[in-house]
């Protein structure tokens, strides 16, 4: 039974709801669709699921683009109901012609909705009729096709079982086979090895069966051969070649080169660094980006390119007149080459695939029936309502300013926690530091709690910025678990009034199921305030899968009934990408999660926010 039926308008003003379902609605549905697949240009999906406690939905929706309308229906997800696609293009069609954008009652569609839903109903007991009559005939007529295959397989394989028998008699008192032919193909297919020992079958039967048993020795004497081999060309072992340092002329050799501090047992230097925050200089974070705005109205070259084909078929006066005159209604086959330039421009950009096929879908049916206005080509039209659904999707949708919530929480006496997480080698460790010196600009206390304890070098490396920085370290060494020392370290930043606390992780690829426990465990144990996934901008395809399983993980693993996901993302190596910028769309589009900070070198300075005019031009230029 249908749940819920409503038409509203795209600025959120409700026209009319169906009175008769009055069901309500557990959770809320409609705001989730609007914030997590409208608003985020998801529109082209077929449907969306909604879980609630108690209730699972399913909605499906569909637009009115010329009058800036949708058409969304609710119904239990168990139901499959069949004709809620044809009901919404009924009551899109119907509603369509009543409508006027002064009024915003129709209490008179009530009694259209009944008649267009005991239509789409009938329609669909009707089809479910008729398939149900034309099952028992499909039955008969595939058990019919079963009986007579199973008498003839039976046939085969009673003459089949005859010519082994023989076979097997003949082999033994060495004489040849009287059918060749059959007897061949069966030992061919049934017994090749019987075939290939004996090697009395027909030559075409030998020759098959040589090869498949070739193949089968291969495979199973492969390693054989492969220890013989070794075995001719194992070397000596008494001559052990060992790597010597080269010599350019006759000067005594060198020591080994060690720039390193000295370290006693409680991993404090001598001292002697100087602190790098007065040396550096300004983090980027401050320092506003200028755009220049000289290629703010360029059209893609590629989608110019695909739609003067279509303007040499309709020909010089008609492609005239619609410019002058605009096109009635647009259809999706007029948006086919323009979204096709552009799908191709966006995954040139390191757009992972997928994305960009479901942006496209998604500006397609936005577009679709919408009047093209006057002095316009379909090229340009795409192109602009593909820059407001990047710079809509990119936008952050809640506030990321970091440094209130860090005086809010000092406010409360309680140090605010920042966990970062991520694959292996993407630079968390060094990203932390980056974000540490911005803290200490704005006069906040940090400290840094090494909960690597699984990659060796981790802890000295956090150790080193440490002492460069000047700020204190919680660290338990190596081997411990890393969301009690996470604990502990929140405890200890508590009692010393720390503002900051940021906590390094180990990297961990996402398939990694161990790994990915104890990081669920550490974010469950200690409630971070911000979850900051560490990703590389040189990835594509492959940042849709980290961070959609990594999300999923963390929400499998967590024992919590509402486990905490990725709050935000550290985009590094931002500097060595060119225009290739597809990688932070890729990723905000996958999780929803904003782009809070850019790495962009290697010096502390060099930590940003993401520009989104600059992205979302560099990826339609």
């Amino acid at each position: 039974m249908l749940e819920q039926l409503l038409i509203f308008t795209r600025g959120g003003l409700i026209l009319w709801t169906c009175k008769e379902l009055g069901n309500a609605l557990k959770g809320s549905p409609i705001d989730t669709l609007i914030r997590s697949c409208l608003l985020e240009e998801r529109s082209g999906a077929a449907s969306y699921s909604y879980d609630a406690p108690g209730a699972s939905y399913t909605l499906k929706w569909t637009f009115h683009n010329e009058l800036g309308l949708v058409f969304v229906a609710v119904y239990q997800r168990i139901l499959h109901l069949l004709y809620v696609d044809e009901l919404l293009a009924m009551v899109r069609r119907e509603f369509s012609e009543i409508y006027d954008p002064k009024r915003t009652v129709y209490n008179d569609f009530d009694e259209t909705f009944r008649q267009l839903r005991r239509e789409a109903e009938a329609r669909a007991e009707e089809l479910k009729k008729s398939k149900q009559t034309d099952k028992p005939v499909n039955n008969k007529k595939k058990q019919g096709q079963v009986q007579k295959a199973g008498s003839d397989k039976g046939s085969k394989k009673s003459e089949g079982s005859l010519a082994t028998d023989g076979g097997d008699g003949d082999k033994a008192k060495g004489h040849k086979l009287e059918n060749g032919h059959s007897n061949g193909n069966h030992v061919e297919m049934e017994e090749p090895r019987a075939g290939v020992v004996n090697g009395k079958e027909n030559t075409s039967s030998n020759i098959s069966a040589f090869d498949v048993s070739k193949l089968q020795k291969r495979t199973k004497g492969g390693k054989k051969t492969d220890t013989v081999v070794n075995k001719g060309s194992k070397p000596d072992p008494k001559k052990k070649a060992t790597k010597k340092n080269r010599v350019w002329d006759d000067a005594p050799p060198e020591t080994k080169l060690d720039f390193t501090d000295p370290v006693d047992g409680n991993g404090s230097g001598n001292g002697n660094i100087e602190v790098v925050a007065a040396n550096q200089g300004e983090s980027m974070m401050d320092i506003e980006e200028i755009i220049s705005s000289d290629s703010e109205g360029e059209v893609d070259d590629n989608v110019q390119k695909d739609s003067k084909p279509e303007a040499k078929k309709k020909g010089w006066f008609s492609s005239m007149f619609q410019s002058i005159a605009g096109k009635a209604n647009l259809e999706k086959e007029d948006l086919e080459p323009a979204l096709k330039a552009l799908k191709d421009g966006l995954m040139t950009k390191n757009v992972a695939e997928e994305i960009a096929e479901k942006l496209c879908e998604s500006v397609a049916a936005s577009l679709e029936g919408k009047k093209l206005a006057s002095f316009t080509r379909v090229s340009s039209t795409v192109q602009a309502a593909m820059e407001d659904a990047l710079v809509r999707i990119l936008t952050p949708r809640r506030s990321i300013d970091i440094l209130r919530d860090v005086h809010a929480a000092k406010e409360q006496r309680k140090p605010y926690v920042v966990v970062f997480v991520g694959v292996n080698g993407v630079g968390k460790s060094t990203n932390l530091a980056k974000v540490a010196y911005w803290l200490l600009q704005h006069n906040v206390s940090v400290m840094m709690a090494a909960c690597d304890t699984f990659r060796s070098g981790a802890v000295e490396q956090l150790r080193t910025h440490a002492r460069r920085l000047q700020i204190p370290i919680f660290e338990k060494g190596y081997e411990k678990d890393p969301a009690i020392v996470a604990k502990e370290a929140i405890q200890e930043a508590t009692r010393n009034g720390s503002d900051v606390v940021l906590v390094d992780t180990a990297g961990r690829m996402q398939d990694n199921e161990p790994l990915m426990r104890a990081l669920s465990k550490l974010i469950y144990l200690n409630n971070p305030d911000l979850v900051l996934f560490v990703g590389e901008a040189l990835v594509g395809n492959d940042a849709v899968d980290q961070l959609s399983k990594f999300n999923q993980k963390l929400a499998d693993l967590s024992t919590s009934p509402t486990p905490r996901l990725i709050d935000g993302i550290l985009l590094t190596k931002f500097d060595t990408i060119d225009d290739k910028v597809g990688a932070a769309l890729s990723m905000v589009y996958i999780s929803g999660a904003p782009v809070m900070f850019v790495g962009c070198g290697q010096s502390y300075t060099d930590l940003k926010k993401l520009n989104v005019k600059s992205i979302v031009k560099t990826l339609l230029k």
